[in-house]
């Protein structure tokens, strides 16, 4: 038998236990009560950015920030954020809306150079049921692909191969983007 070493994976398995017993605490027998959603984004623009590397923060904007996902679908799965803890796209107008765009487009030039994806799958998910894991803050995936990324693993195995560590990536993302600030 083979096994794949995922070990950030155990900090996604350990805030979905923390996640169902704070939703369990929360029911009466005679109500529900509505407790606010924690955030890992505000979480994170809240550190030190000092704590930026530790929180996946690539980059602080004037109204985005950029981050690394924690549970990526592939390797440099990105997430551009808007800093206003909104949920819905039709929350955003001027630059608030349009600096998140034109990051997305400062990314993909970076992969472009740092990985060379063949393609993008570029996602916003909008409300829970539409697939938002964090439906109060609105944010985009940028996942990079190529040709046979999606083999037998994820449909047989329930598992992805992400083939280098959260951190090598940030580091190697994190100073081609800062030259791509440059330009």
């Amino acid at each position: 038998m083979q096994h794949l070493w995922a070990p950030w994976r155990m900090r996604y398995i350990l805030d979905s236990v923390a996640a169902r017993k704070a939703e369990a605490e929360t029911i009466s027998r005679d109500q529900v009560v509505t407790v606010a959603e924690p955030c890992f984004i505000c979480d994170a623009l809240a550190a030190e950015p000092s704590l930026d590397k530790v929180n996946q923060l690539i980059w602080r904007g004037q109204h985005t920030v950029l981050m690394l996902n924690r549970y990526p679908y592939n390797n440099g799965h990105l997430l551009v954020v808007p800093k206003s803890h909104l949920p819905a796209l039709t929350d955003f107008d001027g630059p608030e809306l349009f600096e998140p765009l034109e990051l997305l487009k400062r990314c993909m030039k970076v992969m472009d150079r740092l990985i060379e994806p063949q393609g993008y799958n570029l996602g916003l998910n909008q409300g829970r049921i539409a697939g938002a894991g964090l439906p109060g803050h609105l944010h985009w995936h940028l996942v990079p692909r190529w040709l046979g990324d999606v083999n037998f693993m994820p449909t047989i195995a329930d598992t992805r191969v992400i083939v280098e560590s959260l951190d090598s990536f940030y580091d190697r993302f994190r100073q081609e983007f800062e030259h791509e600030l440059l330009k």
